[in-house]
């Protein structure tokens, strides 16, 4: 008679690498600690480092997630750590980067603050955001992925939401990283930037569906 083993703990979303560098300060402090829970159970390990203590995502990691936040505050610091954004332009070059909302903005050409000012980030996806003229937005989305990622392959299907006051000042036209529905049945619209291997959007994931 076979005997089962106990069940295997699935993740809500699977692992976007083995060894996840995942920043941990105050400019990038949103990720849904379920994710993180599900990533540990299905083997991966988390490695934390600080953006604003110009500590660059650890090279010996095969994933980058840069998670939502409040970088919009810290931009100005955040243009300076010359370590942080060098190192992450060099991870980028061969493993995966990905980013969701403030790190999403954080991965564009630049962000401009509530007072105006426009701070270079990162350059490695083309959007601009800015917080000059704010609007809100905000919902449950569902998303499919519109290429392989480290999020999974092209058709995925995600669930998860939208929050931010952000706008997007030059979509610099990045193939799009999803196509994105609302939750009150609207047609799906491309959503996010996508350059080489790295993907970014204001969709924080929740689930895959």
């Amino acid at each position: 008679m076979n005997v089962p083993g106990p069940a295997r703990k699935t993740a809500a979303l699977r692992p976007p690498g083995q060894r996840i560098a995942l920043p941990r300060d105050a400019a990038f402090s949103f990720i849904y600690p379920h994710l993180v829970r599900g990533w540990r159970a299905a083997g991966a390990e988390i490695i934390a480092f600080s953006p604003l203590a110009d500590e660059p995502p650890p090279a010996d990691c095969d994933a980058c997630w840069l998670p939502g936040g409040y970088p919009e505050l810290h931009a100005g610091k955040l243009a300076g750590a010359r370590r942080f954004m060098q190192g992450l332009r060099r991870f980028a070059e061969t493993k995966p980067v990905h980013g969701e909302c403030g790190g999403y903005m954080a991965l564009g050409h630049n962000l401009v603050d509530a007072s105006g000012a426009a701070h270079e980030m990162a350059g490695l996806l083309g959007v601009a955001t800015s917080f000059a003229t704010r609007r809100m937005t905000l919902g449950y989305r569902e998303a499919r992925l519109a290429a392989d990622s480290a999020l999974g392959p092209a058709g995925t299907v995600l669930r998860g939401h939208e929050f931010h006051y952000a706008t997007i000042a030059d979509p610099r036209q990045d193939e799009p990283f999803a196509f994105v529905a609302d939750a009150y049945g609207g047609p799906p619209e491309p959503a996010g930037s996508r350059r080489g291997l790295v993907t970014g959007s204001f969709f924080h994931a929740i689930a895959e569906a």
